[in-house]
């Protein structure tokens, strides 16, 4: 049942538009929330656009909450590896090579299927991204969060939005640096030329910031394992960054540029790895923030697929 809440324009509050008043007066919806809700001024109906002013009554019709998507559109084609689940949230540990929800190629077997079948997640995020606050790649792998809760969804939208979190990422990459550790800043934006990627431009795009540490170097193989702080969260951005600076991730298939350095690998067991592979060896193994709902503060850790320990024990033992 939709719910009815009434505020009335006092002189303490600024004035302007309708959908801005109510924003202040609701901050546990967004804007772009309440800009779809049915809203009367001294009981006439008003755009969120139109204006308010001192003494006026509004009446703003909250639809009631969804907490499901179709019954039907769940999947339970792998095991979920859970990490931590309440009434609000869900943090799993997203395996490789799984899409994150369905589209246009990709019908079922999605990461998102495979948590409805286990649980509910909230409709906010849409009919088939329900709970979604953040993306991984099919073949980054590692910790995620869904939001089970609408009001979950809402403080976490916010929470990825101003940056409120801590994520670190690690990867193997082609090269060794001669440096510790690196701060990457460049503006991302969707390539002209293959609308599949993105890339780094002088101006436009969106601001993207990356912290680079050194956690091993293998010098014989010419690849290197780095830590990866993202301080932004732009498309592809930790692949688009590293490749435009000369270390571009193993086994990427946009980015890598791999196989034009399969000539100078010597080692018969990383040749055939490289060969095998067709997917970055990208993982999000740590995610730090606050529960939504409590507040609380929470860390999660995932360990590294088997296919990137698999790869760490051969340049390990070159």
């Amino acid at each position: 049942m939709a719910q009815i809440r009434e505020f009335t324009v006092s002189e303490d509050v600024a004035l302007g538009r309708v959908d801005k008043f109510l924003t202040s007066q609701m901050p546990e919806f967004s804007r772009s929330e309440i800009q779809k809700f049915n809203v009367t001024k001294n009981g006439v109906s008003v755009k969120p656009s139109d204006k308010i002013r001192l003494g006026d009554t509004l009446a703003v019709e909250i639809p009631a909450p969804k907490t499901d998507v179709a019954a039907d559109n769940i999947s339970t084609d792998f095991e979920l590896d859970i990490l931590f689940e309440d009434d609000d949230i869900i943090v799993i540990n997203k395996p490789r090579g799984v899409v994150m929800y369905p589209s246009a190629g990709n019908k079922t077997g999605t990461l998102v299927q495979n948590i409805l079948a286990h649980t509910h997640l909230s409709a906010l995020g849409g009919a088939t991204r329900p709970g979604v606050v953040h993306r991984l790649d099919k073949d980054t792998s590692g910790v995620m969060i869904f939001a089970k809760s609408d009001a979950a969804f809402r403080a976490l939208v916010k929470t990825f939005s101003d940056h409120d979190l801590v994520r670190r990422y690690t990867t193997f990459v082609w090269g060794v640096p001669n440096w510790e550790s690196a701060d990457i800043t460049g503006n991302i934006a969707r390539s002209s030329r293959n609308r599949q990627k993105m890339t780094m431009v002088k101006t436009g795009g969106k601001h993207a910031a990356t912290e680079v540490s050194v956690l091993n170097a293998w010098p014989r193989a010419g690849v290197s394992q780095f830590r990866c702080n993202l301080l932004t969260g732009r498309t592809h951005q930790i692949r688009v960054h590293l490749s435009a600076h000369g270390f571009p991730v193993l086994c990427d298939p946009l980015y890598g540029r791999g196989t034009t350095r399969f000539g100078t690998v010597k080692d018969p067991d990383l040749l055939e790895f490289l060969h095998e592979h067709n997917g970055q060896m990208l993982h999000a193994e740590f995610l730090e923030l606050k529960h939504p709902i409590t507040g609380q503060m929470m860390h999660f850790k995932s360990r590294m697929p088997h296919d990137m320990q698999e790869l760490k024990f051969i340049l390990e033992n070159i």
